[in-house]
């Protein structure tokens, strides 16, 4: 699928999708947690159901509803066939470390995307806490002879991907013995730390954490049922706060200020950046602004990259961005695919392995390969309402996170064609 998105200029309001990251987390909780739980305002998408059709193939009965997924968990079992992951990381990392508490030969799938992202890391602490595990390589699939996750000391870097450290965490409440998790590296992306313990918490569970968040210690425990609302998703939301500082006034709903998710420090960056930005108990409403560049260090927050890089490359002056080298191993090596892409649109780029420099321009039309990589997909149509005349290829890749983002770019004033037909 392809989208063209022509010049516009934006107003209205936005209502921010739910929170990825703390839908899949309060899901696979809920999940080991005996009795009903409810996961109140989920998203649904691509992600979030291959984390949903995981949990139903071991045991877990989830019952949909308007708003509601109702949760009856506690009863895990071997699957009767492989458990397909899609190209959900969250999914296939998370429940690595789950099915290797429950007896039962598991064996991970996943699909293309995914199939190309490491694993062999976490599957190597599982292995210190006595789990028979293994994968190809360095990917998937993953085979585990569950049952066996033992307990004591496992040891693992901290910088290569806090999903890691969060699939232990969520496990080792149900080891046979005390699990000790120590980080031999300093941690980035510490808010998804951060936001697991507190989603652990509100099911019942507690973690002694080192304030440096580089040493665990958890004591076998119950998930407890719970009701568990999920907030707004500061990352899906960074594209329309983003489009408001440069093409109108939108306001997004839906949004947590307190929120521990790392991606809400966008806001400081769009203020840094010289936008106009209006706070209420209700809404965030940004209006277009001349902006100016800004240095940035991104290692706790590297899913902001492109939409910061694509500002950037409409702002006054040379934006260099700093700790990036985890977001060449996403969903596509995001560092390249913005060089790439922004250097068709005429904008002068410098990629290192752990830097992106961008000098602000005014871009011009391009088609845009998306490298079928939702957040690349949806940066790119930022440019593009200034530009106009930009293709974005394979954008139905939005679906993994933000299934309705091109709708709701177009009910504010996105002037946007989805495969040629007129949809704004």
């Amino acid at each position: 699928m392809k989208a063209l998105v022509e010049k516009s200029i934006l107003t209205g309001e936005v209502i921010a999708p739910a929170s990825k990251s703390y839908t899949i987390r309060g899901l696979i909780c809920a999940a080991l947690a005996r009795g009903e739980s409810e996961i109140i305002n989920p998203l649904i998408s691509e992600d979030t159901e291959a984390a949903r059709d995981v949990l139903g193939s071991i045991g877990v009965k989830i019952q949909q509803e308007d708003g509601l997924w109702r949760v009856a968990g506690g009863e895990l079992h071997e699957a009767e066939a492989d458990l397909f992951c899609a190209d959900s990381a969250a999914t296939l990392r998370f429940m690595t470390a789950v099915c290797s508490s429950i007896p039962g030969k598991f064996r991970l799938v996943t699909g293309t995307s995914l199939a190309r992202r490491p694993v062999k890391t976490l599957v190597q602490a599982l292995r210190q806490l006595g789990v028979d595990c293994s994968c190809q390589g360095e990917v998937a699939p993953v085979t585990i002879k569950g049952g066996g996750l033992i307990g004591g000391v496992t040891e693992l870097p901290g910088n290569i991907s806090s999903q890691y450290i969060s699939a232990l965490l969520i496990a080792s409440p149900l080891a046979k013995q005390k699990v000790r998790i120590r980080l031999t590296t300093p941690v980035e992306s510490k808010p998804y730390l951060m936001m697991t313990l507190d989603c652990m918490k509100r099911f019942g569970v507690n973690v002694a954490a080192s304030p440096d968040l580089r040493e665990f210690a958890i004591a076998p425990q119950r998930y407890q049922p719970s009701r568990y609302r999920v907030e707004g998703d500061w990352s899906s939301a960074s594209y329309f706060l983003a489009m408001g500082a440069l093409s109108g006034t939108v306001a997004v709903k839906n949004l947590n200020l307190e929120s521990r998710q790392g991606d809400r420090i966008m806001l400081d960056f769009l203020r840094d950046m010289g936008a106009s930005i209006e706070l209420s108990k209700s809404a965030i409403t940004v209006r277009k602004s001349s902006l100016k560049a800004i240095q940035a260090g991104l290692s706790d927050c590297t899913d902001l990259l492109p939409t910061l890089a694509v500002l950037a490359a409409l702002a006054r002056g040379r934006s260099e961005f700093s700790g990036v080298a985890r977001a060449r191993i996403k969903e596509s090596n995001r560092v390249s695919a913005l060089r790439e892409g922004l250097e068709k649109m005429g904008v002068e780029v410098q990629e290192d392995q752990d830097r992106l420099t961008v000098t602000g321009s005014q871009p011009k039309s391009a088609a845009i390969d998306s490298k079928n990589d939702h957040r690349i997909a949806m940066a790119f149509s930022i440019p593009g309402l200034i530009a106009g005349g930009t293709i974005i290829n394979d954008a139905e890749c939005v679906s993994k996170t933000f299934p309705d983002f091109w709708e709701v770019l177009r009910s504010i004033g996105g002037k946007v064609k989805v495969n040629g037909e007129q949809s704004g």
